[in-house]
């Protein structure tokens, strides 16, 4: 190849520098392309070496219970094969189905419990979980309480679900208040410090099963929910023992954190859009009891919170929501074994809000901390067919099982100090709403078991709960849920536009040169949707 250079081609700089990439030999550009998508598997999707990153635990060292956990439990000593959230758009769930069952609480509202039993995993049995179920069966029941706007059909829950039910477990989701496709059905609404429909499941689980041992597993603000009811009732729970995944401990660290960086904002961003889905799929009840407007325009959580979640639970300040609903300070009355995992690098949940020295005082708490991980991520493999939170919570609750502290009256615990009851400050005792209770969006055999604190009313109670028979409600079950269908169908383009975002997310992350040169190219209705 002739690539003298002209006296006339030294005038055109581009001109000289292709002809000098020329000159490099082909196989060259071959091999910087090769290392190039090896970069990229490295950090767009975070493959870390199985011996890069060793997991650290935190716990009294006084404490008999954590030293027999810590040597027990193999997966806390290991280094995880973990990866970022972008994999969890494109991970495959197990694939199953959950049976309902509709729990309503006193105040009229509905909580959907969605069940996964062992013998429909290995046996494929079909089971009704109703009060008929016989009380003596002793198989262990993992609760699970689901993140902020996810429920039962979560691809993180799912692997939850099913590893626990493959391994003997029965496992039961507690959908929030007006999510997995049911309808809010009084003027009480979730938040991160509402432990009273936590309290009021766990408590109607144990009277269903009273010989089946009970361990309860929270993610994220499930976890914040979880660790709070846990310091709230010591050790007057029927619990055994807990997970807490995740946990963002201190809502007011948190969110100050989540406003502190650009990549820190546009996971606001999409958890902003998430609430916002939420409160139009129940948008008559929330316009009346919020600020809609306040709502419509809300570009961060903390904006939503002050025009939603503030207002409905009856708080002065926001920071005063914060600050009340943090499970940071009561951590040290957690009166059963407690597991803690929480990712160093979380982008939602930073590492400044984790409670070291309380955990450490606790002789009931195991914390591990890795360095890798994101938020609810730990996913393993290419294809993220497995997590390792996952493996670690089973391995930690058969453990925990299996051992003498199981006995939670034989175990050693912490007594802890009686709470001022956060209860009778909680914002939704309101009166119940006209509308009666929605089924589920999916088919399946619901039932509704209405659940009361006071003994003397439960006869009466169980007489007024309501059932969906096949034979004479199936245009009533339509009517209820043709409009709710259409709410989901508005949640549903929240929720694509919340996956662009987390791509969008995941690139900048990477290759901060292309977020600007990738936001010229996105449409104007999106480039609205990320802009603060």
């Amino acid at each position: 190849m002739n690539c003298t250079i002209t006296e006339e081609e030294l005038v055109s700089p581009y001109l000289i520098l292709f002809k000098s990439l020329c000159l490099i030999p082909f196989f060259h550009y071959l091999f910087f392309l090769f290392l190039a998508i090896l970069l990229f598997l490295y950090l767009f999707l975070e493959i870390h070496f199985p011996r890069s990153d060793p997991i650290s635990l935190t716990f009294n060292p006084n404490s008999d219970l954590c030293q027999f956990i810590v040597s027990k439990c193999r997966l806390l000593h290991g280094r995880p094969h973990l990866q970022t959230a972008f994999l969890s758009l494109f991970g495959n769930s197990p694939p199953f189905c959950y049976k309902r069952n509709l729990f309503q609480a006193t105040d009229g509202g509905t909580i959907a419990l969605d069940w996964l039993m062992h013998s429909d995993v290995v046996e494929g049995i079909s089971q009704v979980v109703n009060g008929s179920t016989p009380g003596n069966d002793r198989t262990p029941i993992a609760i699970v309480v689901p993140g902020l706007t996810s429920d039962s059909t979560a691809a993180y829950i799912k692997h939850l679900a099913f590893r626990l039910a493959k391994e003997g477990w029965n496992v039961v989701v507690s959908n929030h208040r007006g999510l997995g496709g049911i309808s809010l059905t009084s003027d009480c609404v979730y938040n991160a410090g509402w432990t009273e429909d936590l309290r009021k499941v766990i408590d109607h689980i144990h009277s269903q099963f009273p010989e089946a041992p009970l361990f309860a597993v929270g993610t994220s603000i499930g976890a914040n929910v979880l660790v709070k009811y846990l310091g709230e009732d010591g050790t007057d729970t029927p619990l055994v023992g807990a997970t807490a995944v995740c946990s963002p401990w201190d809502l007011l660290i948190c969110d100050r954190f989540i406003n502190r960086k650009l990549v820190q904002k546009l996971y606001d961003r999409v958890l902003t859009v998430g609430l916002q889905g939420y409160a139009q799929l129940h948008h008559s009840i929330i316009s009346r009891i919020a600020d809609w407007e306040g709502i419509k325009k809300s570009r961060s959580v903390r904006e939503f919170d002050n025009y939603a979640t503030r207002l409905v639970a009856k708080f002065e300040t926001t920071d005063a929501y914060y600050r009340h609903s943090s499970s940071a300070q009561f951590v040290g009355n957690v009166g059963v074994p407690l597991l803690c995992i929480s990712a160093l690098d979380d982008p939602v949940c930073t590492r400044e809000a984790i409670p070291w020295d309380e955990c450490r005082g606790n002789k009931n708490i195991v914390l591990a901390t890795t360095t890798h991980g994101g938020h609810l991520a730990y996913y393993e493999g290419i294809t993220a067919s497995s997590m390792w939170w996952v493996r670690a919570v089973q391995e930690y609750f058969e453990v925990l099982l299996s051992s003498p502290y199981a006995d939670r009256r034989q175990k050693t615990q912490i007594i802890p100090e009686p709470l001022e009851s956060s209860i009778d400050q909680g914002p939704y005792i309101v009166e119940t709403g006209e509308d009666g209770l929605v089924a589920a969006a999916a088919p399946s055999e619901v039932e509704t078991t209405r659940a009361n604190a006071e003994e003397e009313d439960s006869a009466q109670i169980g007489k007024t709960s309501y059932h969906l028979h096949k034979d004479n409600t199936r245009q009533g079950y339509n009517s209820l849920i043709g409009p709710l269908m259409n709410r989901v169908d508005q949640l549903s383009r929240y929720s694509r536009k919340s996956v662009w975002l987390l791509a969008y997310i995941a690139i900048v992350s990477t290759w901060p040169v292309l977020g600007p040169a990738l936001l010229l190219s996105i449409k104007k209705r999106f480039r609205r949707l990320i802009k603060n």
